[in-house]
């Protein structure tokens, strides 16, 4: 079992920058990856970036590129999401998650911080 705790959500105007932080415990010696989706009111939980542990290899969604950066911090066994230039539109609940198996399913998932972009 993997545990994922989230930190750092909140309130931010359009423009401004936020950093999250997600702190894995458990069996981490065998997780492959970890990343963050988002869920906004109404909508469809969707892929927001991804990293691979042992390589650093990132992966984005298009909506996000160039204003999001995603990092694992090795010491701290956690992986954080560096957001600048947010929009109204990336509101949303942002949730941790790991998986063990490249492509495989995202397995194990935080309870999700809130993200609020006022314009």
């Amino acid at each position: 079992q993997v545990q994922l705790v989230e930190s750092g959500g909140g309130l931010v105007q359009a423009g401004g920058s936020l950093r999250l932080s997600c702190a894995a415990s458990g069996r981490t010696f065998s997780r492959y990856g970890m990343g963050w989706f988002r869920q906004a009111p109404g909508k469809e939980r969707e892929f927001v970036a991804s990293i691979s542990w042992s390589v650093g290899t990132t992966a984005y969604a298009d909506s996000v590129k160039g204003r999001f950066t995603i990092s694992r911090d090795n010491a701290k066994n956690a992986v954080n999401l560096q957001m600048n230039s947010l929009k109204p539109e990336d509101t949303a609940i942002y949730y941790c998650t790991a998986r063990m198996v490249l492509g495989g399913p995202w397995g194990y998932w935080g309870q999700g911080t809130q993200v609020t972009v006022s314009s």
